[in-house]
């Protein structure tokens, strides 16, 4: 069939605030032109972390519930138009009621901006309380905070493990380790979406003269016999192609030139401009999309 005309790219008005306690807020704002599928309001809360207020596409304002007193926030709005966000339009606002009218002048003289926290960082990553079985990792946050950690190794089959850890934990223990073994720990630091890191340490056990397990030796070539397991290149995906394309459905296909992946995930939006994600297991190399 022919392809379906291109509707014009909508634009997005201005971005307003009204209704404002010291607990919540109302935007408000207009589409000049076209319409949109949905929106998104983004804005970080009282500690820094971001949030995401999704809104219907017919909507023109919304109500940010869960605000702190006195504090000063900016909310950015987005415009959803099939696989695009455009904007943002974005407004500045304080909670604080008994600033409402005065000039921004004098609420930025008076309410210094908050400080959008600065990234945090890792420190070094060491090995104690060792069996033959287990491992415990400690680490440092010498600045920040992170939401949460990850490590990452390989098990004695060589199979990629993940072990998450709280952000407010210092240190944990990896179970389930064989002896005479080099092992590599990758510790990462999760901080809102993104992941920093990784910072690194390698572990071996070797022989003691009375045959026990009772020294570690890492970053040691003490056990020269012991080669260390090669890490796999990273993979490399291909072309993604359709066909068997039917009105309700349509499969797609892929290849992996080079290297393996532990899962696929496919993500679209719905008739109704919704976002959809469909997990594939790693072995596939197709999916029919219902």
């Amino acid at each position: 069939p022919p392809k379906e005309e291109q509707l014009s790219q909508p634009i997005l008005g201005e971005l307003t605030a009204s209704h404002i306690t010291p607990e919540s807020i109302q935007l408000q704002w207009s589409v000049p032109e076209g319409t949109f599928d949905s929106f998104t309001v983004l804005y970080r809360d009282a500690q820094g972390q971001p949030q995401v207020l999704p809104v219907d596409g017919s909507s023109r304002t919304v109500t940010v519930p869960g605000l702190s007193p006195s504090r000063r926030y900016r909310f950015n709005l987005y415009g959803v138009w099939g696989r695009k966000h455009l904007g943002p339009v974005s407004t500045d606002v304080f909670t604080d009621v008994s600033l409402l009218h005065c000039p921004l002048s004098m609420v930025d003289a008076n309410k210094p901006e908050e400080k959008q926290p600065s990234q945090p960082i890792l420190g070094e990553l060491t090995a104690s309380h060792i069996t033959p079985e287990s491992i415990q990792l400690q680490w440092s946050v010498p600045e920040g905070t992170f939401d949460s950690f990850t490590v990452l190794y390989r098990d004695a089959q060589g199979q990629p493990q993940v072990l998450p850890v709280d952000g407010s934990s210092r240190t944990v223990t990896v179970p389930g380790l064989s002896p005479s073994r080099r092992y590599r720990f990758n510790l990462y630091g999760v901080w809102g979406r993104k992941r920093l890191g990784p910072v690194s340490t390698d572990a071996r056990w070797m022989d003691g003269h009375l045959g026990d397990y009772d020294q570690l030796c890492p970053h040691s070539s003490a056990a020269a016999t012991e080669i260390e397991e090669e890490q796999p290149s990273q993979p490399i995906l291909g072309e993604l192609v359709a066909s068997h394309i039917t009105p309700d459905s349509v499969q797609l296909e892929w290849s992996v030139p080079e290297g393996t992946f532990d899962s696929f995930t496919v993500q679209y939006r719905d008739a109704q401009g919704q976002p959809q994600m469909l997990p594939v297991d790693g072995s596939s190399r197709t999916v029919t999309v219902p």
